[in-house]
């Protein structure tokens, strides 16, 4: 059930071309937190948006690196925004509001209560192109997170790990079920993604083709937005999704758009 409010605090953009969730044990490893280093530093020579739970472990090692590396990132929290759980990150918190800050569905004076953090983890899933689990074990919220994902139909990855470790456990059965594309880098998550650097050209629809209004209206959608799955473009167009999903299909068919994982599109170059 989506909330019928948030309370946020900070320089909260929600409009970020790329959004990524990066969860895990709240008991990382040096391993796991050499791979979050690894990605929000790739993440800056991108516009990339991180989401977390500004828990321990995984979750607040994501957020003190994109603070570091000038990324935007916003802490979704299982409580009210009067209060940040746990304490000892509230200086992080702060620091996350100059490009990013904290979001919550909670009423003020809501409690850090256990049953508040599941809950909240549909958000993080909701609010993201992509979830990727760092270290797991075989129970979580990371888990929760990852699972919730799928079902909102975007995409998860996951990071695999030494079969004898305990944290390991939660992301080699994401990707042993097939419920998470297995990565070693930011490279591995870019490339399936099919995300490549703002280079600031102009896509051009190749010349002397015609378009009939259907078309043209997706393609101009495109050309705006950069990129929308097909449940957006049929919002915007106030069309079925069937009916939309084979206009995609012609136009890829002439070369025009792209189809990317999760059902989203973008014009081709």
């Amino acid at each position: 059930m989506l909330p019928c409010s948030f309370f946020g605090k900070g320089n909260l953009n929600f409009d970020y071309p790329k959004t990524v969730a990066i969860v895990g044990t709240r008991n990382a490893s040096q391993y796991g937190k050499m791979l979050v280093d690894e990605l929000i530093e790739k993440f800056a020579e991108h516009q990339i948006q991180v989401i977390s739970g500004l828990a321990y472990g995984i979750d607040i090692h994501a957020h003190k690196q994109c603070v570091h590396y000038g990324v935007s990132t916003i802490g979704v929290l299982g409580h009210g925004l009067d209060r940040i759980y746990p304490a000892i990150h509230k200086s992080t918190a702060q620091q996350m509001q100059a490009k990013g800050g904290v979001l919550t569905e909670f009423l003020p004076g809501t409690k850090p209560d256990r049953e508040n953090f599941p809950t909240r983890n549909r958000i993080v899933a909701g609010m993201c192109d992509a979830t990727i689990v760092v270290e797991s074990g075989e129970k979580g919220g990371s888990l929760i997170t990852a699972y919730l994902a799928n079902d909102y139909n975007r995409d998860v990855f996951a990071f695999p790990g030494d079969v004898n470790k305990t944290y390991s456990k939660g992301c080699n059965k994401l990707i042993r079920l097939q419920k998470a594309h297995l990565i070693s880098s930011s490279d591995d998550l870019f490339y399936l993604m099919n995300w490549k650097k703002e280079s600031g050209k102009t896509v051009q629809i190749p010349l002397f083709l015609e378009l009939n209004d259907e078309e043209q209206n997706i393609v101009d959608l495109l050309r705006e937005n950069n990129e929308q799955s097909i449940d957006e473009l049929a919002y915007h167009l106030q069309q079925p999704v069937s009916k939309v999903s084979t206009t995609l299909l012609n136009l890829e068919f002439q070369g025009c758009v792209k189809s990317l994982p999760g059902k989203r599109y973008l014009l081709a170059v």
